[in-house]
């Protein structure tokens, strides 16, 4: 069964950091791009940042530029975000999903729009709050 379960969440005050962690069953991250989305209360869910199969290739929402990092560690079968200096407009549930598209995998590329996104978790909440 494909499966993504993000955990690592909770309650931080502004400039605060959290690390979430995104673990697959069932399948190989090995071979999938993989993407951070996050969605606020009444809002559509927006990507935050992605990174390639391999990892050499990221990108950054600009709005956490500078202040998160995507890595991955195949091997664990798990792709990270270290997000620092909260600020309480991260304030979300954040998705790790999977990009299943293999000219993303062969151009080792990734993206950020969620109707590219395939296999999502079922969300880990993040409050930065004093």
């Amino acid at each position: 069964q494909f499966q993504l379960v993000e955990s690592g969440g909770g309650l931080v005050q502004p400039g605060g950091s959290l690390r979430l962690s995104c673990t697959a069953s069932g399948f190989t991250l090995n071979y999938y791009s993989m993407t951070w989305f996050r969605r606020a209360p009444g809002e559509e869910p927006a990507g935050v940042s992605c990174i390639s199969s391999s990892g050499s290739t990221t990108n950054y929402a600009d709005s956490v530029k500078g202040r998160f990092t995507i890595s991955r560690d195949n091997a664990k079968n798990t792709v990270y975000l270290q997000m620092n200096s909260l600020k309480p407009e991260d304030t979300a549930v954040y998705y790790c999903a999977a990009d299943t598209d293999p000219a993303i995998y062969y151009s080792d590329s990734c993206r950020t729009s969620r109707y590219d996104a395939e296999h999502w978790g079922q969300g880990t909440q993040v409050t930065v709050s004093s």
